[in-house]
């Protein structure tokens, strides 16, 4: 079985960016098509910004100082996506109609 990765306008630019300082770690969502299901894949990107004279650059190296930094806004993108997580599965469930609750059904009569 294949799977494929759906591009919605909506992965095309971050869910949700956690910043401190220079450091900024921004987290992505695709969809994942499985065939028949379809699910969310979520990514993280760490970058480090710094001025080089003038103008402003991106970085993915980090020096000493900013490892714990890093290590906290990494912390906080996992929080993120976990609830993100439960409540995409919440939804799912509420959306699910019960066989007992499901108009026509034998069950529910």
């Amino acid at each position: 079985m294949s799977s494929r990765i759906r591009t919605t306008p909506e992965s095309s630019r971050p869910v949700h960016t956690v910043r401190y300082g220079g450091i900024k770690a921004a987290i992505w969502r695709n969809v994942v098509d499985n065939g028949s299901a379809s699910r969310a894949m979520y990514n993280v990107t760490l970058t480090r910004s710094y001025r080089d004279g003038d103008e402003w650059k991106e970085s993915g190296s980090l020096g000493y100082d900013e490892l714990l930094i890093a290590a906290k806004a990494l912390d906080d993108c996992h929080t993120f996506i976990h609830d993100r997580i439960l409540q995409e599965r919440q939804e799912q469930r509420e959306q699910q109609v019960p066989l007992h609750l499901h108009p026509g059904s034998k069950a529910g009569r």
